[in-house]
């Protein structure tokens, strides 16, 4: 290999072409992130223009996200804590 193409591969002991590629992938996952989270803000305005509640569609979706026992242990410990209070 030439010193010339060394040089562009290697830098200080990092493969600046690896390197490179990953940056530029990161930068491609973070313009379609931007992206879909612009979508998802469209979404949530056209749910709350249809009339739903978009703080309880955003906790339904965080439920969603869980496994049935943790949902379960914690709606019993937030009925617990209410009665507690008296609510």
């Amino acid at each position: 290999m030439s010193e010339t193409a060394e040089q562009d591969s290697e830098v200080g002991g990092i493969a600046a072409d690896r390197l490179r590629s990953i940056v530029e992938r990161i930068e491609r996952l973070e313009e379609e992130r931007k992206a879909l989270a612009g979508d998802i803000k469209d979404i949530y305005a056209e749910a709350k223009s249809a009339g739903f509640d978009v703080k309880v569609i955003r906790q339904i979706i965080s439920i969603r996200k869980k496994e049935p026992a943790e949902v379960e242990e914690q709606e019993t410990l937030l009925d617990l804590y209410r009665r507690a209070l008296g609510m």
